[in-house]
């Protein structure tokens, strides 16, 4: 059962998203057909987000690299968790999750989704 405060956190975040941020898309790729073979297909999700730049500190050189960009994405109504091999298109550009994390302090509410994203090459 969810937590009214999680539930309430979320509404914040998707309110504070939706101001400041912009319009963007989560596109996951499906698998082929695994008979009849094929590319994948990418869907496309709407997603409300907010791309923000690393601070420098933050930037390691391994794990997050100088271009990574935190994007927070609001979880409502968007219809999957975005994840590793999900791309991210923000600011005209195209990034690929690296990490993500949906922040799910209750088990069930995704509060907000903060992703890891690199230019896609």
């Amino acid at each position: 059962m969810p937590n009214a405060l999680y539930t309430h956190l979320q509404s914040v975040a998707h309110r504070l998203i939706g101001k400041y941020g912009q319009q963007g898309t989560v596109t996951r790729f499906s698998a082929p057909d695994p008979v009849e073979g094929g590319e994948p297909v990418p869907i496309d999700y709407p997603a409300t987000l907010v791309p923000m730049a690393y601070q420098a500190h933050e930037i390691n050189g391994t794990v997050i690299l100088a271009g990574d960009v935190q994007i927070y994405i609001s979880s409502v109504g968007l219809a999957i968790v975005p994840s590793p091999g999900d791309t991210v298109t923000a600011n005209g550009k195209t990034f690929r999750i690296i990490n993500g994390d949906p922040n799910r302090y209750d088990g069930v509410t995704d509060v907000v989704h903060i992703v890891q994203g690199r230019l896609a090459g």
